[in-house]
């Protein structure tokens, strides 16, 4: 299946809305009516919600699935559903590919490749991926975006809003307000691949002394706003490679490289990739990682650093005190020390394998409905204590603690987190991780985040 109609402007917005306004109205009625008590079959209407939102591609369906890590923001059949969502929809056909290619590179630019694959590698939500071979014969990806995809993002954006908007006259125990404007603004910056470029040459500087992962180099000459070109690098999904039934040792490895592509750039420069699912890395030939997709990404002040291991500690030490400094740092305002509390057996959830310094797997436990028991537990504490607000700067930090925590989950991994965990914050400073931020910004010529 292909499609090669380009939506443009004002009246692209238009028909997405029409298209997904019925859709939207409807699941938002149905989180109400399940909050409400009313009857609903739940779990049909999650599955409804997944074909509609995987057949529209994606910015609905990231913000969506963003919001099924936070617990309590969904129901839990909505988030069940939500949580498995990948981006696969149908690619487009070549000759779309040869016209947005025309655009991106001008009337001449298949003369800057000896091959061009015509059908795509791999599709995302914001666009697609085609192999190719330079003029200097160098392997690439090309990634290409899908025609209009900015009107697409902000009427999405308006109908999630919409959506939540009436979601929340029936709950409003956490209220997403500042969790929106955070996604917002980082579905905007991953609209220009010119910035995910310089993500990808962000990342390969702070992971420059990690062997275990592999970061692509962009071609510049062959990047625009909309195009993203970068080198090719094989490797095998991670369902795949467990298919092959890998020996401990080798599901270990893959952990650990996970662990560290993801955390290394948190606790030593701030920065952390917001989108952990397993289609945006592959594995190497000897258990290492590739990192494949530089979007969704975030960059934190130091003091923010600051306060996730001074929650560790404060968890640690049952200090209630430098637990709740550490969720001022954070953002969290105008918080009462019950909710911190109630906010504390959450942060135990994700703490607890860090805090225990053994070989264990990522979860104990063997019922796979512990996560939502807790999850469940927290979303009731906070509805007595009055509920909570989250800060922007905590949504994606949640969201990848919980979407690793998920894929240590299926790899079966039995490690030392505790000493993993020390390995990055025993030596933290704050102004030492300030300064490190700022010169591998510059180095990689990361444009300043979007707002508004």
């Amino acid at each position: 299946m292909s499609r090669d109609i380009d939506q443009t402007g004002l009246f692209g917005e238009f028909r997405r809305m029409v298209k997904t306004s019925g859709a939207v109205g409807g699941i938002a009625a149905r989180i109400a009516g399940n909050r409400m008590g009313l009857k609903t079959n739940a779990g049909v209407h999650a599955e409804d919600l997944k074909a509609i939102l995987g057949g529209l591609k994606g910015p609905l369906m990231k913000g969506a699935q963003l919001l099924s890590t936070i617990p309590g923001a969904l129901p839990q059949e909505y988030a069940e559903e939500l949580a498995h969502l990948q981006s696969n929809a149908p690619p487009m056909g070549w000759s779309f590919v040869r016209r947005r290619m025309t655009a991106e590179l001008g009337a001449g630019w298949e003369a800057r490749f000896r091959s061009f694959g015509h059908e795509a590698a791999a599709a995302a939500s914001l666009g697609q991926v085609h192999r190719a071979v330079t003029s200097e014969g160098r392997d690439v990806a090309c990634k290409l975006q899908y025609p209009d995809m900015q009107s697409t993002v902000e009427a999405d954006l308006k109908q999630l809003k919409m959506a939540v908007g009436l979601y929340y006259r029936f709950d409003s125990v956490i209220r997403q307000d500042d969790v929106l404007v955070e996604l917002a603004e980082r579905l905007r910056e991953e609209l220009d691949y010119t910035r995910e470029a310089a993500h990808l040459r962000l990342y390969r500087l702070m992971l420059a002394n990690t062997p275990e992962v592999t970061v692509p180099e962009p071609v510049d000459a062959l990047c625009t706003r909309r195009l993203l070109t970068m080198d090719w690098v094989s490797g095998r999904g991670v369902q795949a490679v467990l298919d092959t039934n890998p020996t401990l040792e080798q599901r270990n490895a893959m952990a650990t490289a996970l662990f560290k592509a993801w955390y290394t750039p948190l606790y030593r420069y701030g920065v952390i990739h917001g989108d952990p699912h397993m289609g945006n890395f592959t594995v190497r030939d000897d258990y290492g990682l590739n990192l494949l997709d530089f979007g969704a990404v975030r960059i934190f002040p130091a003091r923010f650093v600051q306060g996730i291991i001074d929650l560790h500690r404060a968890l640690q030490t049952d200090d209630e005190d430098l637990a709740y400094h550490a969720y001022q740092a954070w953002g969290f305002k105008d918080l009462s020390r019950e909710t911190m509390r109630v906010l504390n057996e959450w942060a135990r959830f994700i703490y607890e394998p860090l805090m225990q310094d053994r070989v264990r797997p990522i979860q104990e436990s063997n019922d796979p409905a512990f996560g939502r028991s807790i999850a469940e537990k927290v979303y009731a504490g906070l509805k007595r204590t009055g509920g909570v607000r989250p800060p922007r700067e905590f949504v994606l930090v949640d969201r990848s603690a919980v979407g690793l925590g998920s894929v240590f989950l299926r790899l079966g991994a039995e490690v030392n987190w505790h000493r993993l965990f020390q390995e990055l914050v025993a030596d933290f400073d704050a102004q030492a991780l300030a300064e490190r931020q700022r010169v591998a910004l510059a180095d990689a010529r990361v444009p300043p985040p979007v707002s508004g």
